[in-house]
């Protein structure tokens, strides 16, 4: 979802501007960026490009309802929650500069997508570790698969809503037209995250934060 400034009342991409440049600024403190494994850090950066690639693989009909995947979920788990929200908003820049975003949306767009998508991958991995026993199934289907859709369709839900409170588009149009092609792209957010973390955690573990080889596969460590 593409959201254009022209959508909204002008004083909201000024506001979500400022918001989004806090919540950014606290996420780059909580970041430990001394103790980042510089070969997983490389890693990363690959899949900013790559994800900047997705955003560009996108399709749409209306301004601001666009459908591509986000790769929010998957930078989460590899990531951190912290450093996967400044890895996603310099993708969003990347776009801006290039020309395929609207630059005082920025804010927007990454309060009504790349945050929700964010904040729901980390709290099902906190839920799932806290409720759910320590296996590698259930951290490759919970949090990859799972989580994968839910972020996708988490930030679907808030750019709907944000278009719809701003009256850009009828609520009907919205929830009975464009909602549910976001359900079904939901599926291929799912089924690319919990595939590229099955193929990580197995082979470089090292790349995927989150994962844990004593917690999931009993202090048997995986290579890379």
């Amino acid at each position: 979802m593409d959201l254009s400034a022209l959508l909204f009342a002008g004083w909201a991409p000024w506001l979500a501007g400022a918001l989004a440049a806090a919540a950014l600024t606290f996420a780059a403190f909580r970041v430990r960026w001394r103790m980042l494994d510089p070969a997983a850090l490389n890693a990363w950066m690959g899949a900013c490009v790559l994800d900047l690639v997705l955003w560009l693989l996108r399709g749409g009909l209306q301004p601001g309802l666009s459908f591509h995947l986000l790769g929010a979920a998957l930078f989460t788990l590899l990531m951190g929650p912290w450093l996967a929200m400044l890895a996603l908003a310099a993708v969003q820049l990347a776009l801006a500069a290039a020309g395929h975003a609207d630059w005082r949306a920025l804010g927007l767009n990454w309060l009504l997508t790349a945050l929700p998508a964010v904040a729901v991958t980390a709290g099902m991995l906190e839920l799932a570790r806290r409720r759910l026993p320590a296996h590698f199934f259930v951290y490759i289907f919970v949090n990859g698969f799972l989580a994968g859709g839910a972020s996708l369709l988490a930030a679907a839900l808030c750019g709907v809503l944000g278009l719809g409170l701003a009256g850009a588009y009828p609520w009907d149009a919205l929830l009975e037209e464009a909602l549910p092609y976001y359900f079904l792209l939901s599926w291929s957010e799912a089924f690319t995250t919990g595939l590229l973390l099955a193929v990580l955690v197995v082979y470089k573990p090292r790349w995927v934060a989150t994962f844990d080889d004593g917690r999931y596969l009993g202090g048997k460590p995986g290579p890379g």
